[in-house]
């Protein structure tokens, strides 16, 4: 399984996507600044992911989350959402 995931930084603010095969680990390798991308940017918390059965399909979910802002617009619509609902 491959799994698309959204990252949120404490310090900053910021928001990470990314995809990986091994979700728990990939997270760690985030807050322990073995990721480029994300080092000295302090703590990230796993705010979402979703699961697929293929690299290819999980790749190109990233793509359009990382360079369509719609879809990420429509996703953080649906997390504020199942938050409000949850609450």
């Amino acid at each position: 399984m491959y799994y698309v995931y959204i990252l949120a930084s404490i310090k900053t603010r910021e928001l990470y996507i990314g995809y990986t095969n091994n979700l728990k680990k990939r997270i760690a390798e985030h807050n322990t600044n073995r990721n480029k991308s994300t080092k000295n940017k302090g703590k990230w918390i796993h705010i979402y992911s979703e699961m697929y059965k293929s690299k290819e399909d999980a790749k190109t979910r990233e793509y359009r989350l990382k360079y369509y802002g719609q879809a990420l617009n429509e996703l953080k619509k649906r997390i504020s959402k199942s938050l409000l609902l949850a609450n």
